[in-house]
Parts: structure tokens; C-alpha cells; sequence
């Protein structure tokens, strides 16, 4: 079938150059479509619940909301797990459903279910989050005040200035950015969000004998508009409208509340009727220069960041020219420059692959038209793997592009390209025309170029087996170079007989170049010992590949990925518990400000984010803060070389701040961590029970562990505890005795906070209207006792006596998985892979801590980043054996016998090799990445292999003797593998010496395959020449028992062991042959060289 098509191919030329022509148009118009990120989201299915309970303890949210809502969420189906958060007023329960699930059916799902919730009255139907994943965080931008500085100002100045941008924010810029096709979020963080606040006066109320239920509910019967349909006048028809809603703070005053004696008492008499502010849950700081307001766009699952963003960009300059010119948005994160950064080094480390091959074959091809040929096989290659990709929905990205070696790419054409060379350059042109000279050359080397390349592309196909992150992210990967590499090898069947019977010359001198000859000249020494002395050398390199795979190998180290640089920082703060809002934003500030002065050329942007946002897609309290630190161009850095080495001396001027923690991270791995495991850590340990005490002590002793285990950093304690909580507990005789109920006692109490009694609209702006007591009731809690209720008899009964009022420690946050409470241990890993880290700190900790735990209530388990790395490594466990076992599935295809499968099958541990010393000599540890470079690398490294086995099993057949066959093949064949090896590793060269950002994960993927095929290359041109021999006399030695003892048919054992049918017949009945014995004469040898080489069919044979 493969004749006829080059045949087909040959006789239509032009169809097939048109053809190509059609794929570079269809690839082209797929480049232009296809979707760009930084990296694959990994995000698994996940769906938000929040629930806002404005004045509830986080206790009493765990007890009213999460509990409740857990329960109803249990059952769902593919859930794969469910955990929650209980804060200060805010509820979170996020459910993460298994792969594959549709997003739309798991919200549907998860909306079904709230409607069969009942929350307590007051508390806020629970909301679901935006439609969006781990990297939909695309977009920041601050609102500020030119010529403003909010940490000169006065309290009520600042509180009037935040509050307008917060206004702007949230009724001017959000709704436009919404419109933005692809955003579906803008959440707005910091200032202070606007309301109406009616405040009334205990004393005025007792003066004019009202209750506070009397004020409720006087707003809340005065403030509405209805609609009385029509009636008729004149002639036409008239609406009716009745209008009550209050529109202003004047009409508010104006409100009565009761009549003494036909004299209304109204709510100007008793009470302050102003704008106030929502509490608050969060404040952002930025530059250095006070609070602002931020504003945050999440992208909708599945949409271009890279459009999105650009959209974001366009709409915002428009939304500049209609705000005040007073008031300023400047950008200051936007995923495109990351976006861009990555795919710069992309196309920085492809294109110097590029050139390297490119160089590599005209050095070796020797003619310049020869190697454009080849070289043309890269674009369009490329073109189709475009194609595919957006077949498959898989974006541009760094790891989706960052694993095509071009060296692989043109491997089939070169021996497609270079035997048609060989033809041209030994004459062969006068016995026919061209087009016949390169359908001869191409029939020759049709099957080893397709088993070459379908040796390299199923390797890959494992890798699409794995799951979870690893999954998400390297399946795009093995997918795009399938897609790559299947267009090569159509490619060397049909365009590139074409192209070089219209482009190569039809004379070419036959001269190899000058490298070749010296590169044989040292070479033939070598090849003469490991020939004459297969012993010696087998001898000594057995008990080395032994050494480094069993004694290097295991001391490696591991990892599951290594950390993508993203050009950024987030630095987690974390301070004592009941920390107020004023101080972290006076600390952030001055944090800042020491970043931007000691770091002027490293640091363009910083910014801080304390608390919780308005939608809690991230929820902190406002003990926590995460401070975003957006570095200059590397290029522009003075007091630092590495990412890390900055963060060192950031760790170190910030050190100076007593009173909080400090964890560096990177805004997608914080973010992503966050969302897949809830731990913001390399590592977290969970200790699970019921009673906190128990579960802060167990943590406690984890904690000291881990800090005393080498590598270790940024270790502590989640705080769950030490929010402190004045509680007025009703007094059930004292209510009954003056005949108050429970409600009115703790409408009272909730006052405090503020009840919301209607809304205030303002044209097209909505704010909450509440009751509340004023400010400094908060401000000083003795107050509280002094506050008077009026009994129905009229009596005036002071709060203090209705309540017993104490203050304690209460939990700052309640964190559940699957219904029971947690307190996690976080822990980063600097300096050492973690493995090994994990191997220690499970064996302390099942030493030490886990026999002291109270019940089977009370377990321990691992998560974070060491979860990925555990799962990954089980299954590649399964995907790195089956890679291997289809490579001797398709070798045996190829030789139908097990000696040659064998042969060429050692070259994979001998690849292996020159991978571990690679990684051991870079001091990098086993990752996910290095293992994909080997499974990548157990095809590759049978290349070389097969081109000496084809080789001498041709000479073999011409007559030669074992020992002048391998000789004779190992000469014959040097050019072509050092051709291969040269291409495939300098490909990846780039790669593998690459500092540009993103380039973290394809280093020890390039550094695996770069060690791996050079380690081969030198095995195949030493090592297998003594191999052959050995593997020939084990063959013999098989066959001889197998026919004289067992009595199995001769022919049939010389098939499956790979020897020559007649002869070894002959052997079977008179012995086997001396090695010294006569096989050929040196003329019929030297024929049978000569028209090897003349053939050049074995080139081919390495695909």
C-alpha cells in the first residue's frame, strides 16, 4: 500500500504540492483560531456556594448555614469532594465534582439542591460563584484619586473619598466591564460600600416612649412604590402609580413614626439619619500610598484570556473618557503579559531549535537544497499539529508546545531526503529520470521510516492516560506532538518524494564532509577493542548502568512539578487573630512603601488585598493578607539574578515587621492551590476530629516536627482560634418577668450592627437602607450595657439586666471536609525534593503523633501540592511500563523475532542512563516532567539501535561474518547516527538551557531526552557492537538446545530467534560454525559493503 501511494504521489505532483499548499492554509486559519493561555488549567469541576450573614460569629454560621447546606449537598452525584469554610459572616461551601462532568449540570445539580434548603430568617439566600476556574482570575485594576493621598487625610475625609470611588466601582465601571463578552465576574474589593443609615438615640426613644421595633417598622411601611393600573380620561388610557419610596436622606427624616395627641413624632426627632457604610470584610492598599479600590475580572470558563483581556483593555480606556476627571483606573495585573512572557520563551527556545537542526543537516546532508527540503517538513508539521489542536480544544500554551523536539519532527524525512541523495551522488540518474531515481530511494525506506515514527508517536499515547492535574496538563502535550509527528511521517511519504524529484539537483558530488572523516578516524580504534574484547567491555558496562539506575537513580530526589516562574509574587501575611482592619491596612502600607524603596528596579507594582472580597471566591479574614508583587523585566534587575534570590531579600527587609508570618507564593499557584485543595502551601497536613483543642495540640506537635525536618519553610499553624467575642446571652426569667420576648431583646442586640429595613434608590443607583445604633457603640463595648428597653408596661429596663453579658475566645474560622472539622499544617519545600521531604515527615509523624490520637474519630492526611505529586506518581507507575511495552510490541512487528526485538530494545536502559546522570549532573530532581522525558526518551532510543541491527543483518545476508559485519556496520552507519543524535538532542538544547519564564517545567523534560539520547548514542556506537556478539552466541546456544534436545523444528526456531534459516539447518545437523571458519571471501565481503552503502538502505532504518 505504501508503494502505491509514493507511487500515486510521484505521478501527481502537482496534486500533492497543492495539497500542501491546502494543509498550510487549513493549519494557518487554525494558528489564527486557536485559544493562547500561559499554561493548561488544571482547575477541577468546582462550584461555589456563599452565603452572606452580615453580623453572624463564625460558630453560629457553621450552625445555621454550613451545617444545613452540607447536609443537602452530600449526596450528590459524581461528587468527589466537599469542603467548607465558616468566617465572620460569610458561609462557603465548595463542591468539586470528578473529571469530565459537565459545569453546567453540576451548578444545575447544586441549584436543584438550595431549593430544598430552610435558612433562618434574615440570612441571605445563598448565591452560587461565577462561572469560572482557577486561571479566570485574569484581570486587576485599582480606582484612585489623582492628586489625592488617602494617608493624609482625615478619617471622614477618607471615609468620604473611598466610599464615592467604591460608588463608582461597583454602579459605573462594573456594569460595563459585565458587558465585556467572555467576563463573567467583576468583583469589587476595598473602600466602603454606600448605605443609608438611620441611627436612633436609646435616650430620644425613652423621651418619646418608642421601641425600636416602633422605628423598624415605620420604614418599613413607608418606603415602596406601587402600581393601580389604568383609568380612563379624556379619551386616553392613564397609568396610576403610587409613590412612597424614599429617594433622599430628607424624606427619610420626614417619616413618622407614632402620634401623641396628633403630634407625629417623626425620625428626624429620634433618631441621626446619614450615610454610613456597610462593616466591612476587606480593604485593599496600593503603592504605598493608603487604601483604593479594586476591581477584579474573572474570565468564563472556557473563553481566550488573551481576547478577554484585550477586550478588557479596550473597555476600560472607553469607561475612562465618561468618569470624573478626578478619578483614575490604572491596570495593575492583566494576564496577557504573562500570556506573552511565556510564549516568547516558546518561540525563543523553537526557533534556536530550529536553526540548530536546520545547521545540523546541511552540515551532515552536505547540499544546501537537500536540506530545505527537509527543513520545510518543520512548518508544516507544525501546521498540522494546529490543525488537530483545534479539533481537540487545546490551546497554545507552554506545555502544549513545549515538548515537540524538531529533531524528531524531521527524522523521517531525513532518511527519506538522504537516501535520495545517496542515489543522485552515486550515479544512479543515468539508468532513469529523477522522478523514478527518487521512487526507487523512497520504496527502499518506506517501512523504517513508518515504524520509526510510530515508535516515537506511541510512547506517547500512555501519557493520555494519566488523571487530575498531571492529566490537564500533559495530555494537550502528548496529544499536539502525536499530531506533530503523525503529519511528519505523511509528509515523508508524500510531499517529500515530490519535492526533492522537482528541487534536488541532478548531479552531486559524493564526498563525505571533513567532520565525518575525523569523527571515524577516532572512532575505529574504539570499535576495534569493544569488537576483539566484548567482554571487558560488557564487563564494565553492566555493573555501570547498574550502578547509575540503582545507586544515582533513588537519590535523586522527587517532585511533582517544578514551580513555574510567573513573574510575580504574592506574599501571604498572617497576623495575630482579631487584628483590626485599621492596623493591617497601616502595616500594608508601610510594607509597601519598603518594597518600592529598597527594590525601585526589581519592583513595578504592589498591592494588598485584606479580607474578603464582595464575592468570597477567595475567603480571608482580615488577620490575612495577600500582598501582589509585580516585578520589571529581568533585564532591568540590579540586586538580583533569580526569582528566588529576590525573594530572599524581599523575605529579608520585610523580617524587620514583628507580629506576623510571611508565606511567598506566585498569584496562579496561590490561586490554584487554594481552589483545588483549600491549602495555600507545597504541603498541608489535615488533622480531622471534633474537639479544637485536641486538634490545635496535635497540630502543635506536627508543627514542631516539621520544623525541625531540613527543607522545610514557611511552617504553620491555620488559626482557627483567638477571635475574640463579647456574648449577650438572653436571660429567659428576666424576659418573662417584664414581658419581653427573646426577639425584641436581640433586635436590639443585632442594632448594633445594623438591620436592614429597605432600599434607597437613587436613579439607577440601589443602596441598603438600616437601622443601627450609632458607631461608637461598636467602638465602646460598656456602652452596651446602658442601652434601655421599654417594657409593654411601660417600664424602662436597661440591657444589662435582660442579658448576662461576657466575653471569650471563639474560632476565627471553622474549616470541614466532607462534614467534619480540620485544622491544617502548611509547610513550603525550599532546597529539597519532596519526596523525600514527605517520606520524613510521614514517618515522624506516624511515630510520634499518630498512636496519641484519641479515637478513630481523629485522623491525619496529607494534601497540597504532595497530593498531585502522590497521585502522579501512582500512575505513572502504570503509564511508564506500557510505553515500554509497546515499544517491544512494534519492534516485534518490525523483526518478528525476539533476538533482534531484544537487541534493540537494550537501547532504552542504556538511554535511561544518560538521562539519570543528566538530571544528577544539573542537581535536578525526578518530576513529572523528567519522567514524561523518559517515557519520551524509550522511543527515541531505539533509533540508533535498529540502524545497526537492519545494518548488519544485511551484511550478514551478503556474506559477511558476524564479527566483520558489526564491524563494517558500525562504520557504515556512524554518519546517520550521529545525524539523528545531534538533531534530536540540539532540539531540545533551547529547552533545556532556557531562564526565560516558564521554561522551569520543559528543562528537566529537555535536559532527560538531551542526556538520554546522547547516553544511547554512545552505547549503540560501544556497548551494542560487543552486545550483538554476545546476544549472537546466545541465539546459537538457544537454537542448539531447542532443536537437539527438545526436538522443535529448525526453520521455525531460526524465524523466532532471528538467524539465518539454511544455515542454521545446517548447524542443527552438523554443529555450529567456527568463528575462524571461512564465511566469505574478502572480495565477496568487500562487494557486499559496497552495496550496503550504495543502497543506503539502512539509513533509513532508523526513522
Amino acid at each position: 500500500m505504501l508503494e502505491r501511494l509514493i507511487t500515486w504521489c510521484l505521478q501527481n505532483r502537482f496534486l500533492v504540492v497543492l495539497a500542501g499548499v491546502v494543509i498550510a492554509g487549513v493549519g494557518s486559519f487554525s494558528l489564527l483560531h486557536l485559544d493562547v493561555d500561559a499554561f493548561p488549567d488544571t482547575t477541577p469541576v468546582q462550584v461555589q456556594v456563599n452565603t452572606v450573614a452580615p453580623a453572624l460569629g463564625p460558630e453560629e454560621v457553621e450552625r445555621q448555614i454550613t451545617i444545613p447546606l452540607e447536609q443537602v449537598f452530600a449526596g450528590l452525584p459524581q461528587l468527589q469532594l466537599l469542603r467548607s469554610i465558616s468566617k465572620f459572616g460569610l458561609s462557603q461551601i465548595v463542591l468539586t465534582f470528578r473529571d469530565g462532568t459537565d459545569m453546567k449540570w453540576a451548578r444545575q445539580m447544586v441549584a436543584e439542591r438550595l431549593t430544598m434548603v430552610e435558612l433562618p430568617e434574615g440570612i441571605e439566600r445563598p448565591t452560587l460563584g461565577p462561572i469560572s476556574t482557577g486561571l479566570g482570575e485574569i484581570f486587576h485594576y485599582v480606582v484612585t484619586l489623582k492628586n489625592w493621598d488617602p494617608a493624609n487625610a482625615t478619617p471622614e475625609e477618607r471615609v468620604q473619598k473611598l466610599t464615592y470611588l467604591r460608588t463608582l466601582q461597583d454602579w459605573v465601571i462594573k456594569p460595563k466591564l459585565l458587558a465585556v463578552p467572555g467576563v463573567t465576574e467583576v468583583n469589587s474589593w476595598g473602600g466602603y460600600k454606600k448605605q443609608y443609615e438611620v441611627r436612633p438615640d436609646p435616650q430620644k426613644l425613652l423621651h418619646f416612649n418608642v421601641t425600636l421595633e416602633d422605628v423598624i417598622r415605620a420604614l418599613e411601611a413607608n418606603n415602596q412604590n406601587v402600581g393601580a393600573g389604568v383609568v380612563r380620561q379624556y379619551g386616553e388610557s392613564v397609568l396610576v402609580l403610587g409613590i412612597g419610596r424614599i429617594i433622599n436622606e430628607e424624606q427619610l427624616r420626614q417619616i413618622g413614626v407614632i402620634s401623641r395627641d396628633g403630634v407625629p413624632v417623626r425620625i428626624g426627632d429620634i433618631a441621626e439619619v446619614t450615610v454610613g457604610y456597610e462593616i466591612r470584610r476587606g480593604a485593599v492598599t496600593a503603592n504605598g500610598k493608603g487604601e483604593a479600590v479594586l476591581g477584579l475580572c474573572f474570565m468564563l470558563m472556557g473563553e481566550n484570556s488573551h481576547e478577554v483581556c484585550a477586550a478588557i483593555r479596550k473597555r476600560l480606556e472607553e469607561i475612562k473618557a465618561i468618569l470624573p476627571p478626578d478619578v483614575d483606573v490604572h491596570t495593575v495585573y492583566d494576564r496577557t503579559e504573562l500570556v506573552n512572557y511565556v510564549l516568547e520563551t516558546v518561540r525563543k527556545n523553537a526557533f534556536e531549535g530550529a536553526l540548530l537542526v536546520i545547521a545540523v543537516l546541511f552540515l551532515f546532508l552536505g547540499n544546501l537544497r537537500a536540506a530545505a527540503i527537509v527543513a520545510l517538513a518543520i512548518p508544516l508539521s507544525m501546521l498540522v499539529a494546529f490543525t488537530g489542536m483545534l479539533k481537540f480544544g487545546i490551546a497554545i500554551s507552554l506545555l502544549s508546545l513545549g515538548a515537540i523536539d524538531f529533531g524528531m519532527v524531521v527524522d523521517s524525512s531525513v532518511v527519506m531526503v538522504e537516501n535520495c541523495v545517496r542515489h543522485v551522488a552515486k550515479g544512479d540518474l543515468g539508468r532513469g529520470s529523477m522522478v523514478d531515481l527518487v521512487r526507487q530511494a523512497a520504496i527502499e525506506v518506506r517501512k523504517p521510516t513508518l515504524f520509526g515514527e510510530m515508535i516515537i508517536m506511541i510512547v506517547y499515547l500512555p501519557i493520555l492516560a494519566l488523571e487530575g492535574i498531571e492529566g490537564k496538563m500533559f495530555r494537550p502535550m502528548a496529544l499536539t506532538v502525536i499530531f506533530c509527528l503523525f503529519g511528519a511521517l505523511v509528509l515523508s511519504l508524500t510531499l517529500m518524494p515530490v519535492l526533492a524529484s522537482i528541487v534536488l539537483p541532478h548531479r552531486i558530488q559524493h564526498r563525505e564532509p571533513l567532520a565525518i572523516r575525523l569523527v571515524k578516524l577516532v572512532y575505529r580504534p574504539f570499535l576495534s577493542f569493544s569488537t576483539h574484547y566484548p567482554g571487558v567491555v560488557l564487563a564494565i558496562a553492566i555493573p555501570f548502568v547498574v550502578f547509575v539506575l540503582a545507586g544515582i537513580g533513588p537519590r535523586l530526589g522527587s517532585e511533582f512539578l517544578p514551580k513555574l516562574s510567573e513573574g510575580s509574587f504574592t506574599i501571604n501575611v498572617v497576623r495575630l487573630t482579631g487584628t483590626s482592619l485599621e492596623d493591617s491596612i497601616s502595616l500594608n502600607t508601610r510594607m509597601e512603601k519598603m518594597l518600592l524603596e529598597a527594590f525601585p528596579d526589581e519592583i513595578r507594582e504592589v498591592w494588598s488585598r485584606i479580607g474578603t472580597a464582595e464575592v468570597a471566591t477567595d475567603p480571608m479574614g482580615i488577620e490575612l493578607t495577600d500582598i501582589y508583587v509585580m516585578l520589571r523585566p529581568r533585564t532591568q534587575w540590579k540586586k538580583a539574578r533569580t526569582q528566588d534570590e529576590l525573594r530572599q531579600k524581599i523575605e529579608e527587609v520585610l523580617r524587620v515587621i514583628p507580629g506576623q508570618r510571611l508565606a511567598f507564593s506566585q498569584p496562579i499557584e496561590l490561586r490554584m492551590n487554594e481552589l483545588i485543595h483549600g491549602v495555600r502551601s507545597d504541603l498541608g497536613i489535615k488533622i480531622f476530629g471534633d474537639d479544637y483543642d485536641i486538634l490545635l495540640e496535635k497540630a502543635a506537635q506536627i508543627e514542631t516536627i516539621l520544623k525541625q525536618i531540613p527543607g522545610s519553610a514557611d511552617v504553620a499553624t491555620e488559626q482557627v482560634t483567638g477571635q475574640p467575642a463579647l456574648e449577650l446571652s438572653v436571660r429567659q426569667d428576666e424576659i418573662v418577668r417584664y414581658g419581653l420576648s427573646g426577639e425584641a431583646v436581640l433586635r436590639s442586640v443585632q442594632a448594633l450592627s445594623g438591620y436592614k429595613v429597605g432600599t434607597v434608590v437613587e436613579g439607577d443607583y440601589r443602596f441598603p437602607l438600616v437601622v443601627a445604633f450609632h458607631p461608637s457603640y461598636r467602638e465602646h463595648p460598656d456602652k452596651l450595657s446602658q442601652l434601655i428597653l421599654k417594657t409593654p408596661a411601660g417600664h424602662s429596663i436597661p440591657l444589662a439586666r435582660l442579658v448576662e453579658i461576657h466575653r471569650r475566645e471563639t474560632p476565627a474560622t471553622i474549616t470541614r471536609e466532607w462534614g467534619q472539622r480540620r485544622v491544617t499544617v502548611t509547610c513550603n519545600i525550599r532546597g529539597r525534593d519532596m519526596g523525600s521531604f514527605v517520606a520524613e515527615a510521614r514517618r515522624r509523624i506516624n511515630e510520634e503523633v499518630l498512636p496519641t490520637l484519641p479515637s478513630a474519630r481523629y485522623f491525619i492526611t496529607f494534601g497540597g501540592q504532595f497530593e498531585n505529586f502522590e497521585r502522579a506518581f501512582m500512575r505513572l507507575a502504570l503509564v511508564v511500563p506500557l510505553a515500554l511495552g509497546l515499544v517491544l510490541f512494534l519492534l516485534y512487528l518490525t523483526y518478528h523475532n525476539i533476538i533482534d526485538v531484544l537487541r534493540v530494545f537494550t537501547g532504552v536502559p542504556f538511554g535511561w542512563v544518560g538521562g539519570v546522570l543528566a538530571l544528577w549532573f544539573r542537581d535536578m530532581p525526578l518530576s513529572v516532567s523528567a519522567v514524561i522525558g523518559f517515557v519520551a526518551l524509550s522511543g527515541i532510543a531505539v533509533l540508533d539501535d535498529m540502524l545497526l541491527v537492519s545494518t548488519i543483518r544485511q551484511l550478514r545476508q551478503n556474506g559477511l561474518s558476524v564479527s566483520q559485519a558489526v564491524q563494517e556496520a558500525a562504520i557504515i552507519r556512524l554518519r546517520p547516527v550521529l545525524m539523528t543524535t545531534l538533531v534530536a538532542s540540539l532540539g531540545f538544547l533551547p529547552m533545556a538551557l532556557s531562564t526565560g519564564q516558564g521554561a522551569e517545567v520543559q528543562r528537566p523534560l529537555a535536559t532527560v531526552v538531551i542526556g538520554g539520547v546522547i547516553g544511547a548514542m554512545v552505547m549503540s556506537l560501544l556497548v551494542l557492537r560487543a552486545l550483538y556478539l554476545v546476544f549472537d552466541g546466545i541465539a546459537h546456544a538457544i537454537f542448539q538446545f531447542c532443536t537437539r534436545v527438545l526436538g522443535v523444528n529448525p526453520e521455525a526456531t531460526a524465524r523466532w530467534l532471528g538467524l539465518d534459516v539454511e544455515l542454521s539447518a545446517q548447524q542443527s545437523r552438523f554443529g555450529a560454525p567456527r568463528e575462524d571458519a571461512p564465511q566469505a571471501t574478502d572480495s565477496r565481503a568487500q562487494d557486499a559493503v559496497a552495496a550496503s552503502a550504495g543502497r543506503g538502505s539502512d539509513v533509513q532504518d532508523l526513522a
